[in-house]
């Protein structure tokens, strides 16, 4: 595998994207504009500022890494994402005080599902034991069943109500009420009333067992689903951490001894072994190998690193050996650096109050002072007792159970819709601010383009055709499984050319490869292969290296037949996606860590007008704080770790499915699909389903707007107080309102298809 890769370093040597650092060396008074500022960006990557490195280390490729993106594609597609609930979309729940028993999201889930059936089988018999339901369904409670229903509902308040009424505390020490303190009012209230009815105390008009049950009941639910709705993946810092070995293999004289990671020191000398990974940044003391950046670039090529070359944690040494002097260990490696800037990016960012809440905080208030007016109304007339069964009522319906459900519903379903169409959402507030973005931010390679080289041009010299020297350049290539062979042998296959059978397959380092091909010489390759063959390359050459293009010559019988144009082929719905963004008002913005006239050309091939190009990892966050600076509201979409800090620094971020798990961790959307359309898909579930929650807010405001007054009792000098038993039948209605529009989400269709469709 070494011989393969080495043959195939003259590929790169006229690539912005691909050339390697030994190579730009060798022909820099070749470079056009676009090769020197690639460069500087290669002299960079080479720059004792580990970080710099990272962001475009992949300028050679490996050769198994096809097979590698689609395991890890299977893998990223794989339902890990669904399995639980994202904690934080409750931090605006008082942090749920109620939670923090629980080991893990897992058990939130399973907890408050356990919690909602018990209950529900609990409040069967406290409903039917309730005196004043059996008054509205026209049947009496026997002498020996009055009891059940103040038992059990105790049970029910103490048990059931137990996360809300710890919920209500947490947003009282906050001073911040919101939907825990609403239910937990409503609740204590009910329980109380109702044990005072049932002992004698209070007018038996009080007695809300029934509707105590069915309170705890529908808000358990609606919890279960808002939680079960959510997605939950292994943390982005969990993520980075993992890719670092357990155990390092260090150089002690003549033996090598190993050693935890954590153990090293700058200036020891470390063990790789062929698949390994490297512990810690360092530099190349003996060997060479093609490193394996993906998990940190999300990248899909790999580099060429020999001796002297600066290397980084957590990369693979994917065909040999090496033995590397540390630099840096601990917070100074580049992938500490990474973790640290994802990791305040996440707690920099603003988790603003969900809109649920911020109802829930206005009927907190809104009940209270109802409930304060209708006592002191009722007092002033003379009528403390009434006043005292009008002030409980309003509390109790002032919390409507629509509410409960009013959100967790929208998002349950919005969640199953968008899975459907290839969008994991993680964190429901990045779906909720989808619909604010006025900037999308794409990440060039992997996103708008496949990340993969591709034939894109072809020049041939007479009398050869296109076909007869792709048909040639294929058969000399057949045998390789380097990409950029691979991408010729493909784009003979899809032109549905027969590829003679070659023999006599030889390769040469940094030169190319040669095959006996139908009685002809034939051999592809780069500048080296020109200089060995004393030719000159086609004057296309010229054009093609300003676009950043990669760049062989297919030679045969010694004569130049052709010139092949290779470069990260633009996904065709790429163009598509940036013509429906635009349609909708959202700016399209490109970053790349690409030289500039790569990121131009990408860019004008997808009419983009604002590009950053030859952005370094650490800088991408700034890049979007600076357009942020701007009034902004940004998305970003990205593949790699170095897109991790962006994804996190965001308003919103998306990960494009195939990239690294610590970017998909960082954002707060998950593209399980690498269309750059399903961008346009969330911004439209995100607008369809605020739309839903806030037609459902209105339903259930709506209710207590109607029914809080008449509960106090407004109507009364013209004789009308509204009785609790019609309360709550108009409660019941509001819920069922509020389920019925949650359900029309479901003729949303969110096909890429559809949603890039000519508006």
């Amino acid at each position: 595998m070494t011989n393969h890769h080495e043959s195939h370093e003259g590929h790169s040597a006229t690539t912005s994207r691909g050339r390697t650092a030994m190579e730009a060396s060798d022909h820099g008074a070749n470079h056009s504009p676009a090769d020197v500022g690639h460069s500087a960006h290669t002299d960079h990557a080479a720059h004792s500022d580990h970080t710099g490195h990272v962001a475009h280390a992949t300028h050679s490729a490996h050769a198994d890494h096809g097979s590698e993106a689609g395991d890890h594609a299977a893998h990223t597609v794989h339902a890990d994402h669904t399995a639980h609930a994202d904690h934080t979309a409750h931090a605006s729940h008082g942090d749920h005080a109620g939670h923090g028993g629980h080991a893990g999201h897992g058990d939130h889930t399973a907890h408050f599902r356990r919690l909602f059936w018990i209950m529900l089988v609990v409040a069967v018999p406290v409903v039917a034991a309730s005196p004043m339901f059996a008054m509205l369904l026209g049947y009496e409670v026997p002498g020996w069943a009055r009891w059940i229903a103040p038992v059990l509902g105790a049970v029910m308040y103490v048990w059931g109500g137990a996360p809300f009424l710890t919920g209500a505390v947490s947003e009282l020490r906050s001073r911040k009420p919101g939907m825990m303190l609403l239910i937990g009012l409503a609740i204590t209230v009910a329980f109380v009333a109702s044990l005072g009815a049932s002992l004698g105390l209070l007018h038996h008009e009080l007695e809300f067992w029934w509707e105590l049950a069915l309170l705890i009941v529908i808000m358990l639910l609606g919890h279960w689903l808002e939680m079960r709705s959510l997605a939950q993946t292994t943390s982005a810092l969990d993520s980075l951490a993992a890719l670092l070995p357990d155990e390092a293999e260090r150089v002690e004289g003549d033996d090598v001894v190993t050693v935890a990671p954590a153990d090293l020191r700058v200036a020891d000398v470390v063990v790789v072994r062929p698949g390994g990974r490297l512990p810690a940044d360092g530099r190349i003391v003996q060997g060479s190998a093609s490193i394996d950046e993906s998990m940190i670039t999300g990248e899909s090529q790999t580099i060429r690193r020999r001796e002297g070359d600066q290397v980084v944690a957590g990369t693979v040494a994917t065909d040999s050996g090496l033995r590397v002097e540390i630099t840096a260990v601990g917070d100074d490696t580049a992938l500490a650096g990474i973790r640290k800037l994802v990791a305040d990016a996440q707690a920099s960012s603003s988790r603003a109050q969900r809109i649920a809440d911020r109802a829930a905080a206005w009927l907190f208030w809104f009940a209270l002072g109802a409930a304060a007016i209708t006592a002191l109304v009722w007092s002033l007339v003379g009528m403390p007792d009434e006043g005292v069964i009008r002030t409980v009522t309003v509390l109790v319906i002032a919390c409507p159970h629509a509410l409960g459900l009013a959100i967790p519903l929208v998002v349950s379903i919005a969640t199953e819709r968008a899975a459907r169409s290839g969008v994991l959402v993680k964190d429901r507030l990045a779906l909720e601010t989808m619909r604010t973005v006025d900037t999308v931010l794409f990440d060039k390679t992997g996103t708008l383009t496949k990340g993969a080289p591709a034939v894109t041009g072809v020049e041939p010299v007479s009398p050869f055709t296109d076909d007869d020297v792709l048909a040639l350049a294929a058969a000399a290539e057949r045998d390789s499984e380097h990409p950029l062979a691979r991408a010729i042998v493909a784009a003979a296959q899809q032109r549905g050319l027969e590829v003679p059978v070659a023999s006599d397959f030889t390769s040469s380092p940094a030169v190319g490869v040669s095959a006996r091909v139908a009685d002809h010489d034939v051999r592809v390759g780069g500048p080296h292969l020109l200089e060995e063959a004393g030719a000159a390359e086609l004057p296309i050459a010229d054009v093609w290296r300003t676009e950043g293009a990669i760049i062989l010559h297919v030679l045969v019988d010694g004569r130049v037949a052709a010139a092949l144009r290779l470069a990260d082929e633009v996904r065709p719905e790429s163009m598509q996606a940036v013509r429906a963004l635009r349609a909708r008002g959202v700016d399209v913005v490109m970053i790349t860590g690409d030289a500039q006239a790569v990121a131009e050309h990408v860019a004008s091939e997808l009419g983009i007008e604002r590009v950053f190009a030859g952005v370094r990892p650490e800088d991408k966050a700034s890049t979007v704080r600076a357009l942020q600076t701007e009034g902004r509201r940004v998305a970003m979409v990205g593949d790699g770790v170095n897109d991790a800090p962006a994804l996190a620094q965001a308003d919103v971020g998306l990960a494009i499915g195939a990239g690294t798990d610590v970017a998909i961790a960082s954002a707060g959307v998950i593209l399980a699909a690498d269309d750059p359309r399903t961008v346009v898909s969330v911004i439209e579930l995100s607008r369809a389903s605020y739309r839903k929650m806030t037609q459902n807010l209105w339903w259930a405001a709506g209710y207590n707007l109607i029914s809080v007054p008449l509960a106090a009792g407004i109507l009364a000098p013209i004789g009308f107080v509204l009785p609790m038993s019609v309360g709550a039948i108009l409660m019941s209605l509001s819920t069922i309102v509020v389920a019925l529009n949650a359900q029309l989400l479901r003729r949303l269709d969110l096909s890429p298809e559809s949603v890039t469709a000519a508006r």
